[in-house]
């Protein structure tokens, strides 16, 4: 059944799409929770010990806080902002899945892909994270997926096995 699906899509990146892959990257595993412990018990200190402390100490831990909860976030959005204008960013892609792999094609320049050359697939809020390895990735959004989300999630089961499908 898998053969007979297929999907094609046009891929224009957007800013948000990158952010939120650079924020997934910047917060999962033992990082995300180092930096949730580490704002919480910043807050914590802040809350708990302002009455008795100086203003240097409480700029100190207002900075903790902000850390992991409003620069890291405004860093990697204007590092996105960044990328989302780079020129092989701005052009748009076409994929089209089907059941041996997917086609990737931008500009003039196609390239195949088999399915066991995918490592992994994510999904996170609002975008499929197709892994070829740990530097190279394709993004698919959800917005890009229209009605299809399901289908296409129904489709990626179908042609990967389940140790390589992450919440998909």
């Amino acid at each position: 059944m898998a053969q007979e699906q297929t999907f094609r899509f046009h891929i224009q990146m957007q800013a948000k799409d990158l952010w939120k892959f650079s924020m997934y990257h910047a917060n999962k595993g033992y990082l995300g929770v180092f930096n949730v412990l580490f704002t919480l018990a910043s807050l914590y200190l802040l809350v708990t010990k302002w009455g008795e402390t100086g203003t240097a100490y409480r700029l100190l831990l207002l900075v903790c806080v902000m850390m992991f909860t409003v620069w890291q976030p405004g860093i990697l959005f204007l590092k996105a902002l960044k990328q989302a204008g780079n020129e092989r960013l701005k052009t748009a892609m076409d994929m089209a899945f089907d059941g041996e792999g997917f086609t990737v094609s931008q500009g003039e320049q196609s390239m195949k892909v088999t399915w066991d050359e995918v490592t992994q697939v994510v999904r996170i809020p609002g975008i499929y994270i197709l892994y070829m390895s740990r530097i190279r990735a394709y993004l698919i959004s959800d917005q890009v997926l229209g009605g299809e989300r399901e289908r296409f999630a129904g489709f990626l089961r179908s042609v990967l096995p389940k140790e390589r499908l992450k919440r998909v």
